[in-house]
């Protein structure tokens, strides 16, 4: 199986937790653990939340969508 050229994206530096969704694709939540501006990003599939949150419910929204996202995106030629 091919994977996604954005299964491993560079890693941000305010990085605190990395998923991956079905296909191998990251999915990455970032910000500063304890405040409010934690947002996710899915390298499959583009999305990402409208506002921040507290670490702990962006962890949760984040790991839901990694767990149901099957996109993995590919350059296409």
């Amino acid at each position: 199986m091919k994977l996604s050229p954005n299964t491993t994206p560079p890693e941000p530096d305010n990085l605190l937790i990395w998923f991956h969704n079905q296909t191998g694709a990251a999915v990455d939540v970032t910000g500063k653990n304890g405040s409010y501006c934690c947002l996710w990003y899915c390298h499959g599939c583009g999305e990402r939340p409208g506002g921040g949150d507290y670490v702990k419910y962006t962890r949760q929204s984040a790991n839901e969508h990694a767990a149901a996202c099957r996109a993995s995106y590919h350059r296409l030629r």
